[in-house]
């Protein structure tokens, strides 16, 4: 069951990081950045929530 659950976070955290690089780039944020050198604060936290379920559930696989 662990490995499931690992496997499902894995997943979930390489789509929340692509997620996050997606609104990282998209030109709204390309604009923001460039007016007032702000990332928003959604891709940060997608990208960042996307790792640590990565890292989660490697441990939850390895274990």
């Amino acid at each position: 069951m662990n490995k499931i659950i690992g496997i499902a976070l894995i997943c979930i955290g390489v789509a929340l990081a692509f997620w996050g690089y997606d609104v990282y780039d998209s030109a709204s944020s390309q604009i923001t950045r460039t007016l007032n050198g702000e990332t928003p604060l959604e891709a940060w936290a997608a990208m960042v929530g996307g790792a640590v379920c990565i890292v989660f559930g490697a441990f939850k696989v390895k274990g």
